[in-house]
């Protein structure tokens, strides 16, 4: 799969996370989390035009909570962020990889950067290397 991806028109953006510098407060509450770093890979998407110019743009997130609650808020959170920060008219789908193929490309892509920093192995993500157009940490 990896190897399929390095060969597409496609753009990888890369934000890893060291849970364990995360402040407290946001340790405990993972939606919170999860939306802030997704709000920021969003702003480092269009601060570097990865995405086509236009007023509406589509984005599909995975699921990560069975809660609709929590779905809607994540939806509604980085839609208005983007409309706020952007000027972008954001239409966030929620799905699961199974309902979404590109999903799937994801989860290979964060898997290889997964096992890039937790055990040392750059054999996967050096499949896709060039398609990697910024890695950066957050809570370093």
């Amino acid at each position: 799969m990896l190897k399929k991806i390095a060969e597409k028109d496609c753009a990888i953006m890369v934000i890893y996370l060291n849970k364990k510098r995360v402040y407290t407060k946001m340790k405990e509450e993972k939606p919170v989390l999860y939306n802030y770093v997704a709000n920021i890979l969003l702003d480092r998407i269009f601060s570097e035009k990865l995405v086509s110019e236009g007023p509406n743009i589509s984005l599909v997130a995975s699921r990560k909570e069975t809660n609709k609650f929590l779905n809607q808020n994540f939806k509604d959170y980085l839609e208005n962020q983007a409309n706020s920060n952007h000027g972008v008219n954001l239409k966030v789908e929620i799905k699961t990889p199974a309902e979404e193929k590109a999903l799937q490309a994801v989860d290979f892509i964060s898997w290889a950067i997964f096992r890039k920093y937790e055990y040392g192995d750059d054999s996967y993500s050096n499949i896709i290397r060039t398609k990697i157009v910024e890695e950066n940490p957050l809570f370093p």
